[in-house]
């Protein structure tokens, strides 16, 4: 895999809070040397992306209810509405984690709902990804964790979003595994799957592109493309 394929299913990250517009613009424009599939940055910056991306072909993706996910879905809501409005073309949702520990497929379903039906309304074609948090689920007995994750995707299946995703990559159980995205793939049906949260070189991005990944996300990717395409 070239680096160019390879940077097509990455979201080049960067959600450190403590990263300023300096940081901000200097990662966004190193991002265009390479056909990202999207750079995934915090709410506050989705403007200043959509201006420095223009033209590049690389897609504005935002976060909401991020890292932990407890906020209202009232909140959400209006923090994926903001951003949408700001240019994001896609929204990482982090989950209410209880009932998908718990494997209540309904109750993250209407979680979800609630806001994609107010993403949707301010613009039908938004990609809306699901984080789920696998890492924490996979430390449950194998019977729930499996049970589990396959309740999450069906959640994000039938509330109509369009990826569920591992990880934010802040949460101490840990990030994106080749087994919890096996499993996901396994119960995905339609939707697709994005792997997240300590992926940092060559060999784990493509183990999880060959465990059934879709899309990646990397905040280390630009040194791992620069590396391939000098190979």
């Amino acid at each position: 895999m070239t680096a160019s394929d390879l940077a097509r299913r990455i979201d080049h990250t960067l959600l450190k809070p403590e990263a300023g517009l300096a940081d901000v613009r200097r990662f966004l424009t190193e991002a265009r040397q390479f056909p990202f599939a999207s750079v995934c940055i915090g709410p506050r910056w989705v403007a200043v992306a959509r201006e420095v991306l223009e033209g590049s072909g690389i897609l504005v993706c935002s976060v909401a209810g991020f890292p932990q996910g407890i906020s209202k879905p009232s909140v959400k809501t209006i923090e994926a509405i903001l951003a949408i409005k700001e240019g994001a073309d896609e929204i990482d949702i982090v989950a209410h984690l209880p009932p998908l520990v718990a494997g209540d497929a309904d109750a993250v379903k209407a979680e979800l709902l609630e806001i994609v039906r107010g993403a949707r309304a301010a613009r039908p074609d938004v990609v809306i990804k699901v984080i789920v948090e696998s890492a924490l689920l996979m430390q449950l007995p194998p019977d729930k964790s499996e049970s589990a994750i396959a309740a999450a995707c069906r959640a994000v299946r039938e509330s109509g979003c369009d990826f569920i995703k591992t990880s934010t990559g802040f949460h101490p159980a840990g990030g994106a595994s080749v087994a919890a995205v096996a499993l996901m793939r396994k119960h995905a049906g339609g939707i697709k799957v994005k792997a997240a949260g300590g992926i940092r070189d060559r060999a784990a991005a493509e183990a999880m592109l060959a465990a059934g990944a879709d899309r990646l996300g990397m905040s280390s990717s630009l040194a791992m493309l620069a590396e391939i395409a000098t190979d």
